[in-house]
């Protein structure tokens, strides 16, 4: 029998220098690090592939594409949909990295799709929701409330992340417009403001006064704020508003793209304010909120006041 040229993929893994986890995991994040991704990225890629080999009960780089069908089916009976696609996610980054850099043989998810989820209605506040949440917040009158005030308008104003909001610094403020900086794809953006949160957030600049810190808004002892203190706050500021949706920077944002996108404004726009990387999601803010849209429609159309 002749013999081929090249050696099957069996016989190359027979042959080759195993690679174990924590080689594999080194280089991957050495390259996560040589790249500039962010510590959130970083962390999320730590701590999906860790829960993942819990529940494999085996290293990664030994994996095949039967070990994730399981991994799958089983995650099925312990987390939603949403949670196993980020996790796959991040496995996926993972083996195509391995695979890219010839570190494995075959890529185990190579033939592994994301789940099929339910699309979602994503939430929004109203006019009555928004003015209810800004009287219950002015009826603490303390310096962290009238701070909480000011994010909140900055939120809805701008549509920004917690992520973001957390890394303004006073010299950002450039009078109705705000630079951010901390961006989630690194690059900077303007965004504008209204003529209420100005002038509010001058009166928050006069009270926070002078500090060593160059941080926007700080805590009640003048140290940075922490993203987990906005979330907790403003969830309990609902609470007490009695509002039944989750109040949360993400609701926020959401309630931006959706007034935005009901006043008129257009999809790249949008995109821009937002910081989208690409239009996938601004596309899916206009197609949830369709109904406003066709509002719109009947109010503007193009043939609206013909005589046909």
């Amino acid at each position: 029998m002749k013999r081929r040229k090249e050696l099957s993929e069996e016989e190359l893994k027979l042959i080759s220098k195993k690679i174990s986890d924590d080689e594999a995991l080194e280089i991957f994040f050495r390259d996560c690090y040589l790249r500039n991704l962010r510590p959130a990225t970083i962390e999320y890629y730590k701590n999906e592939f860790h829960a993942a080999k819990k529940l494999l009960n085996k290293p990664l780089v030994e994996c095949v594409q039967r070990d994730l069908e399981d991994l799958i089916l089983n995650s099925k009976k312990l987390i939603k949909v949403t949670t196993i696609n980020t996790r796959l996610r991040a496995l996926r980054s993972f083996y195509n990295f391995l695979k890219k850099n010839k570190l494995i043989y075959t890529n185990p998810m190579k033939n592994i799709k994301l789940l099929r989820d339910r699309q979602k209605t994503i939430e929004t506040l109203d006019n009555s929701e928004i003015e209810k949440l800004i009287k219950t917040i002015r009826r603490y009158k303390t310096f962290v409330s009238f701070r909480d005030e000011v994010i909140l308008l900055l939120f809805l104003d701008t549509g920004v992340r917690l992520s973001e909001i957390v890394g303004i610094e006073t010299k950002d403020i450039r009078g109705s417009s705000l630079i951010i900086k901390r961006t989630k794809n690194l690059f900077e953006r303007t965004v504008y403001l209204s003529q209420i949160t100005q002038e509010q957030l001058k009166r928050y600049l006069i009270i926070r006064g002078d500090l060593e810190t160059d941080k926007l808004f700080i805590s009640h002892d003048n140290n940075d704020l922490k993203p987990h203190s906005i979330q907790t706050r403003f969830t309990k500021y609902g609470k007490d508003a009695g509002i039944s949706k989750r109040v949360s920077p993400h609701t926020f944002r959401h309630t931006m793209a959706r007034r935005m996108i009901v006043a008129g404004i257009d999809a790249f726009s949008l995109m821009t304010l937002l910081g989208h990387s690409d239009m996938t999601i601004t596309k899916k803010y206009v197609n949830l909120w369709g109904e406003d849209i066709e509002r719109k429609h009947k109010q503007f159309g193009a043939l609206k006041g013909l005589n046909i």
